[in-house]
This record gives structure tokens, sequence and C-alpha cells, in this order.
């Protein structure tokens, strides 16, 4: 298996036997389940389709819900609440791998990694709006001296003249700040705790609360 679900829990930090202080993030990995599978025959590849997380039966439309009932993935709890997984991704693996699983079957990122393996993790940033070149680029300004009036944080020159007589691409200026894709490579894995906790070394993309993508890493170190 390849990587499975968790959720952003917080920032903590962790002493070692030296007294150094490590600050590392807590993952909940408890919940993944598998509910479906890609086939090379049916899908031309071959993937796990994995959920995580709990959503209710009435905020799904027709086609997820005849999904979950197909596979028999609809619970119910004592309060007559009948839910199914809030969050479906793949996971590309190979066949032999795929044929270890079965639909329903639960697992947690204790089953997967261990204490000092590396990861790479994927989360949506924090949305931080629009914002100016100097939040969003690192820009350092202006000059706050003589003879500047109003254009303390602006970005500049755009550096076009009268040819080509426009802005080129991907030029660096004000705009949407966050709420991207982002994927942190070759984390450590500090510590694998009971119930699915991964202590993860550093900081990772996103919110308390937010869901991740742990996987395997995709550059081995030498």
């Amino acid at each position: 298996m390849q990587g499975v679900l968790g959720e952003k829990v917080g920032m903590t930090a962790i002493f070692e036997e030296g007294g150094r202080q490590i600050p590392v993030t807590v993952v909940r990995t408890l919940g993944n389940r598998v509910v479906g599978k890609r086939t090379q025959e049916k899908d031309g590849y071959t993937a796990l389709i994995v959920g995580f997380g709990e959503r209710r039966v009435k905020r799904l439309t027709k086609p997820e819900l005849g999904f979950f009932e197909k596979q028999g993935l609809v619970e119910e709890r004592q309060d007559g609440t009948r839910i199914v997984k809030r969050h479906i991704r793949e996971f590309r693996i190979s066949a032999e791998e795929l044929a270890a699983y079965e639909v329903g079957q639960s697992f947690d990122g204790a089953t997967l990694f261990k204490s000092g393996e590396r990861v790479d993790v994927t989360g949506t940033s924090k949305g931080r709006g629009f914002t100016g070149v100097m939040k969003r680029h690192n820009f350092s300004g202006g000059k706050a001296t003589h003879g500047v009036h109003e254009y303390f944080r602006h970005g500049g020159s755009l550096g076009a003249c009268t040819y080509p007589a426009r802005v080129f691409k991907n030029k660096k200026m004000p705009g949407q700040h966050g709420n991207k894709r982002v994927t942190q490579q070759g984390l450590t894995i500090i510590d694998v705790l009971e119930d699915g906790l991964l202590l993860v070394k550093g900081n990772v993309p996103g919110p308390n609360g937010g869901l991740l993508q742990i996987r395997r890493p995709v550059k081995q170190r030498r």
C-alpha cells in the first residue's frame, strides 16, 4: 500500500533524550477503509479506492449513495443516523498488492509506516484571500524615506516598455494567496502511536482538521 488518508490534529513538541526539542504535527489516520477497487480489466489500471471521515447519507447525491449501497458500506448508528465515508481518494498499487485487500477492510497509518520512515504529505494550504506582493511573494517593498508617496508596499515596475508592450506571464503580482494543493516531501515520522496517530516532524499543509494524504516518498534519499 502506498499511503493513507489522515486528519491534521495540530502541532506539539517532543524532547529527545539529550533534551533537544522536536516540533511535530499530530495526524490521525484511524478510520481508513477500502471502499472499492480499480482493476486492469475494467478500468485500465490498478488502484485502491480509500474512504476516510464520516458523512450523513442525507447529504449525498443519488449516484454517490448508489455507489456506497452497491458496496454495502452504509453504516447505521444507534440513533438511526446512516453514515458513509466523507473523503474518497485513489492510491495506485500493483495488481499483487490489490489482491491482498478486500472491500470494507479497515486500516490506519500504524499498519503501513514505522518510526524513522520518510513520507510525502499532501494537503490544501490555508487560504489568505487577496494579498499584496510583500505577503504573497516576500517582496521588500519601496523605500520608507524621502520622496516616496503611496508606494511603500507596491511591487514596483512591471518591466515592460514599447516592446513587447505587455506584461509577461507568471509575473509575480498581487492575487489569491493560499488555498492550493501543496505537497511536503521527505518528512520524517518521529513516532507511531496507538489509535493510528502519526507524529510527523515539522509542519504540514493546511489548518487543523484538514484532510491529508500521507504517501511513501517519491524521491528516495541516498
